[in-house]
């Protein structure tokens, strides 16, 4: 496995190597992260992972400095999976000017839930991996690159920006990977004490009943689904941004009843100083 820094090194590395598979990572790689990399692995001639925490996806309150950075670690799962090229850049090799230009999402798709809560964040996803897109496909042509259903939103974003600037490259879904109890697996996960991290469950338990109730043939009004599921997260010692019910096509609200196969459900709530999201396809 070659470990390389630079936009030149990793395009010199490429080169000839036919059309690249990649998967972008910040690090601190768990199981999830490892389940898209073998996903990616027969999808292209050469397998490459980025590890880049990117500053511009960050609010100034949140945990930049202290996201957890485990390089050693994260390169042996990565080549025990199959990766033949890691690209780790260091941020002034990724930014090496003040990044002045950016990725501006359509604000109906990327202003609504994480976009609310978390104002910029797409915009500084979109930036980060048009620069990354750029970098892994530029000799090639083009290639495959592989997101997680766990940050559903940012899949739904990523797909639309390709699909608005005609970028060479496909986007393929990888399903999100649970612990046993169903916890859907996070790099954050590992805030969590021992006590918040057998409640966290509660989070995706929340959504699988509100996809339940809403697709009763006698379902309640959906705004007051969504109100029941936030106050009871709450009563649970959640401190919950949202539960509710989208269009898995746009993530807007369903206007009247809709097809089963249609829908998913999306959470996020912080358990004590950690916020934690996940979604349901119903």
């Amino acid at each position: 496995m070659q470990i390389v820094r630079t936009l030149p090194e990793l395009r010199a590395a490429l080169a000839g190597r036919g059309r690249p598979a990649f998967v972008p990572t910040m690090g601190n790689l768990h199981d999830g992260h490892i389940a898209l990399v073998r996903q990616a692995r027969p999808l292209g001639d050469v397998l490459v992972s980025s590890i880049f925490v990117n500053r511009l996806q960050f609010l100034p309150h949140e945990d930049f400095d202290s996201y957890p950075r485990t390089w050693d670690a994260d390169c042996a799962k990565l080549e025990a999976a199959g990766c033949d090229i890691v690209f780790a850049p260091r941020e002034g090799d990724l930014y090496p000017e003040p990044q002045t230009f950016k990725i501006q999402p359509d604000p109906a798709l990327a202003d609504i839930l994480e976009g609310h809560f978390r104002p910029g964040f797409f915009t500084g996803v979109c930036t980060v991996v048009m620069k990354l897109f750029s970098a892994v496909f530029f000799a090639s042509g083009g290639g495959t690159a592989v997101f997680g259903k766990k940050d559903y939103q940012q899949l739904m974003v990523i797909r639309r920006m390709v699909q608005q600037f005609a970028l060479p490259v496909d986007i393929v879904a990888g399903n999100t990977e649970r612990a046993a109890d169903g916890l859907a697996l996070s790099s954050r996960n590992g805030y969590l004490s021992p006590e918040q991290r057998a409640a966290a469950v509660q989070l995706s338990q929340a959504l699988h009943a509100l996809a339940q109730a809403a697709s009763a043939p006698d379902a309640a009004p959906l705004a007051a689904l969504e109100q029941q599921a936030m106050e009871q997260l709450a009563q649970q010692g959640w401190a919950p941004n949202y539960l509710t019910v989208r269009q898995r096509d746009d993530l807007q609200a369903p206007q009247g009843p809709a097809a089963p196969g249609t829908l998913v459900a999306l959470g996020a709530a912080r358990l004590g100083g950690t916020r934690l999201i996940d979604n349901l396809e119903f």
